[in-house]
C-alpha cells in the first residue's frame, strides 16, 4: 500500500500544516487507489475526481495562507448515498426514483463543506436502505474488499467497502438498525453509531442516526467536531456541548462490563465469532473491568413487532407510486414491503410499541452495568450477491438482534474489529455505553484497539493478469 494511504487523519493535518504534504499530492494518492481498487469493489456513486481536485486545489491554497476553514480541511470523505448533496440526486438505491436534484445539502454534507473536507463521492445503499446488504436495484453490486464473493454488509454497504479498500480515512454511514456497525463489522472498520441526535439527520425519524467509518477509532472520534455540531432540521439534535473528542483515555480497571453473547431473537452466533468476543472480554478483564454474562434484550415479539411497524411504514412510503415505478424496487424488497399493505393501524401502533419495549430492556440492563459488549454480527460473512444474510424476505431482519435495541433506547454504540475467521473475513466487537456516554464508548473502543494493535494489514487490489 501506498505509505500515504496509510497516514490518519490526525497525521494528514499535521503534515498539511507543516507544509510537508499538501491536501493536492494527498488526494492524488487517493484517486490512484480509486483507480485500482474501485472497479472491483464497486462502492462509489458519482464519483468526480475532477471536483475532487479542486476542492484540494482550494484547501492546499488555503494551507498556504493560513486560512483553514475546519478540522477536516483537505481530509477526502464520501457520503453515504442517502445524505443529500446540494445539485446531485439521491436515488435511495432503487431504480424506482426519479433522479432529481437535491435543492440543499443534508447537514452532514452542509458541516463537511464548512470545514473544507474533499467530498469526492457519495457511496452506495441497497434500495431505500432497508437491506444490510451491498445489493440495490440502481447501484452496481458493491464487494466486500477482503472476500469479493462476499458481502460488505449495509446499509451502508459502499462506505465499508470504501474504508476497507483504503479509498479515503473516512466514510460517513446512517443507521437505524445496525447500518453503520454491521457493515464495519463484516469489513473490519471502526464504525460509531452515536447517540440519537449528536448527529443532526434530515430526514429524522425513530431510531435513525449517522456516523463515521473508519480504519482507527481516532479517525472517527477527530470527525465528530464537525458531524456533531447542532442543526435545526433535525427535531432531536442535542444542544451544543463542548467535548473534547480526542481525549480517548480511560480507566477500565473496576468498571462492569456486561457480556452478551446471545441476541435473544435471530440468527445463532457462530463458533468463530463467539469465540473472538469471548476472547475480547478476557482483554477487558485482563485490564481489570469486572465482566459480568448479560441476557439478552431483545425477544421475538419485540422483533416481529418492528418488523411489521417498518412494513407499514414503508407500504407508506411507496404505495402511491406507479405500478410500473414500483415494479423497478429491488423484489425482495418489494416483497417484503407488500406486507405492509394490510397492517391495520391497531396493528402498526402495537408494532411501534415494541420499539418502547426494547427501550425500556434496554434501560433496566444499564442500571446493572457500566457498558456492554457483544458481537456486532452473529455470522461470519454471507455471499455478495444476497439480499440479506438470510436471503429470506420471510426473515428479513434476524441478523440485527445485537445491534438494533440501542437505536431504540437511542443510546452509543460502536462496533470494532476483534480477530478473523479461518476464512480471512474480520469479525466485530460491539460496545455499547449509557445514553449520550459517546465519549464512554470511544474511549473502551480506543483502549481495546490499543491493547490489539488494531487491524495490521488492510485489504489490496486484485493483482491484473
Amino acid at each position: 500500500m501506498n505509505d500515504l494511504l496509510t497516514l490518519s487523519i490526525r497525521e494528514l493535518i499535521g503534515l498539511f500544516g507543516d507544509k510537508k504534504l499538501s491536501p493536492s499530492e494527498y488526494w492524488l494518492a487517493i484517486e490512484a487507489r480509486v483507480e485500482v481498487f474501485e472497479p472491483h469493489v464497486q462502492a462509489l456513486y458519482l464519483y468526480d475526481p475532477e471536483s475532487a481536485r479542486a476542492q484540494a486545489k482550494n484547501s492546499t491554497e488555503r494551507w498556504a495562507r493560513g486560512e483553514v476553514l475546519g478540522p477536516l480541511d483537505g481530509i477526502p470523505v464520501t457520503l453515504k448515498e442517502l445524505i443529500a448533496t446540494e445539485g446531485q440526486p439521491v436515488p435511495l438505491g432503487t431504480a424506482a426514483m426519479d433522479l432529481t436534484p437535491a435543492l440543499t445539502d443534508a447537514p452532514i454534507a452542509a458541516r463537511m463543506k464548512e470545514d473544507g473536507a474533499v467530498i469526492f463521492a457519495k457511496t452506495t445503499c441497497p434500495d431505500y436502505g432497508m437491506l444490510s446488504s451491498g445489493l440495490s436495484s440502481f447501484h452496481h453490486l458493491s464487494r466486500n474488499p477482503w472476500d469479493l464473493s462476499q458481502n460488505p454488509g449495509g446499509s451502508s454497504a459502499g462506505a465499508a467497502s470504501a474504508g476497507a479498500a483504503s479509498l479515503g480515512p473516512l466514510h460517513i454511514g446512517t443507521d437505524i438498525g445496525g447500518s453503520v456497525r454491521l457493515p464495519a463489522g463484516w469489513t473490519g472498520l471502526f464504525g460509531f453509531k452515536p447517540s440519537h441526535g449528536r448527529i443532526p439527520v434530515d430526514p429524522y425519524y425513530v431510531g435513525r442516526c449517522a456516523g463515521p467509518m473508519t480504519r482507527t477509532v481516532e479517525d472517527a472520534a477527530f470527525s465528530m467536531a464537525t458531524l456533531s455540531r447542532p442543526d435545526w432540521r433535525d427535531g432531536t439534535s442535542l444542544p451544543p456541548e463542548n467535548i473534547d473528542w480526542l481525549d480517548l483515555d480511560i480507566y477500565v480497571r473496576g468498571m462492569k462490563i456486561g457480556l452478551m453473547l446471545d441476541a435473544g431473537v435471530g440468527l445463532a452466533v457462530e463458533a468463530e465469532v463467539r469465540d473472538a468476543v469471548i476472547a475480547a472480554a478476557k482483554r477487558f478483564e485482563d485490564a481489570g473491568a469486572i465482566i459480568v454474562p448479560v441476557e439478552p434484550v431483545m425477544t421475538r415479539a419485540m422483533l416481529d413487532g418492528l418488523d411489521v411497524f417498518w412494513r407499514a411504514r414503508f407500504w407508506g412510503d411507496i404505495e402511491a407510486l406507479s405500478p410500473e415505478r414500483r415494479a423497478k424496487i429491488l423484489p425482495y424488497i418489494l416483497h417484503w414491503a407488500e406486507g405492509g399493505a394490510d397492517v391495520s393501524g391497531v396493528e402498526a401502533v402495537r408494532g411501534f410499541n415494541q420499539t418502547i419495549a426494547m427501550r425500556q430492556a434496554c434501560s433496566k440492563l444499564f442500571s446493572t452495568v457500566d457498558a456492554v459488549i457483544s458481537p456486532t454480527n452473529p455470522i461470519v460473512s454471507y455471499p455478495a450477491d444476497w439480499a440479506s444474510p438470510t436471503n429470506d424476505p420471510a426473515r428479513p431482519f434476524e441478523h440485527i438482534g445485537f445491534t438494533v435495541p440501542w437505536n431504540m433506547s437511542e443510546q452509543p454504540a460502536s462496533s470494532i474489529n476483534c480477530g478473523f475467521s479461518t476464512s480471512g473475513m474480520p469479525i466485530g466487537l460491539q460496545i455499547v455505553g449509557p445514553r449520550f456516554a459517546d465519549m464512554t464508548v470511544l474511549r473502551l473502543s480506543k483502549a481495546f484497539e490499543t491493547w490489539t494493535g488494531g487491524v495490521p494489514k488492510w485489504p489490496e487490489p486484485p493483482i491484473a493478469g
